[in-house]
């Protein structure tokens, strides 16, 4: 069946609004860990792979891992295992 274009996505131009809370797991053993590692290099095995990088910035919900010069950012539920490098 042919639905044109504006019948199947119309209704998410003009926006749309999420009722109830946000709501976002945090781990804070992992947060705190991850925070006293700051600046070293990083292994970050996700649930879509490796990364690595070095350790730039750690938020309740993300990290962020640089590597020659470019940022990657990590969601924390989606990390599975890291191991700081040496």
């Amino acid at each position: 069946m042919y639905y044109p274009y504006e019948d199947v996505f119309g209704y998410f131009r003009e926006g749309y609004e999420i009722s109830g809370d946000v709501v976002a797991l945090v781990d804070p053993y992992v947060v705190q860990t991850l925070q006293s590692i700051i600046g070293k290099g990083l292994v970050v095995e996700t649930i879509r792979g490796s990364v690595n990088g070095t350790l730039r910035s750690v938020k309740p919900d993300h990290i962020v891992l640089e590597e020659k010069e470019i940022p990657k950012f990590v969601r924390v539920q989606q990390i599975v295992w890291f191991k700081p490098e040496k």
